[in-house]
C-alpha cells in the first residue's frame, strides 16, 4: 500500500502536474497457487479433505478481494485515475512480469519487504526478478523505517 500511495503521490501527480492525462494505474495482486505437492496428511497428522483444502482456497480469494478493495479506496482520493486490476495465481514475479507486459505498462512501481541478506537468499526477491525481467522501468518503494528515518528525496 506504501508503494501505491507514492506512486500516487509522485508519477500521477506529477502528470497532472504536467498537464497530461492521468495515467491508468493497474493493481496487480498475486494469489499464491496450492503448491502441486500439497499432501493429504499435513505435518501433524491431520487429513486435509477437499472440502478443507477448498475452504483454504475461499480464504485466500477473499484475502485477495479485501487487498484489492483496500488499495481501489486509495486511489479514490486521486480523480480521473482509471484503476484496473489483475488477480491471478502464480509466483508473484511471473504474475507481475506477465501482467506489466500484458498491460503494455510504462513502469513497474512495487514495494520492497526490506528483508535482509539471508532471507533475499533463502526467499529470493520479487522485486529484483522483475527489475531485472520486465521489459519496462521497475521502481521499488522501500517500507518507511520508522520515524527517525527522513522523509525520501525525490
Amino acid at each position: 500500500m506504501h508503494a501505491l500511495s507514492w506512486c500516487l503521490s509522485n508519477v500521477v501527480s506529477a502528470a497532472r502536474a504536467a498537464a497530461a492525462p492521468p495515467p491508468a494505474v493497474v493493481l496487480v495482486h498475486a494469489r499464491s497457487p496450492r503448491p502441486f505437492y500439497y499432501p493429504a496428511v499435513d505435518g501433524a497428522g491431520y487429513l486435509l479433505t477437499q472440502q478443507v483444502m477448498d475452504s483454504m482456497d475461499q480464504y485466500m480469494a477473499s484475502a485477495a478481494d479485501t487487498v484489492v478493495t483496500k488499495a481501489k479506496s486509495i486511489c479514490t482520493a486521486f480523480p480521473g485515475v482509471r484503476v484496473e486490476t489483475c488477480v491471478e495465481k502464480g509466483d508473484p514475479r511471473d504474475v507481475i512480469c506477465g501482467a506489466a507486459e500484458k498491460a503494455g505498462a510504462d513502469m513497474v512501481v512495487m514495494g520492497s519487504h526490506g528483508y535482509g541478506f539471508l532471507q533475499r537468499a533463502l526467499l529470493g526477491s520479487v522485486s529484483n526478478h522483475c527489475v531485472q525481467n520486465c521489459k519496462c522501468p521497475v521502481v521499488v518503494v522501500k517500507r518507511p523505517g520508522g520515524e527517525h528515518q527522513a522523509a525520501p528525496r525525490i
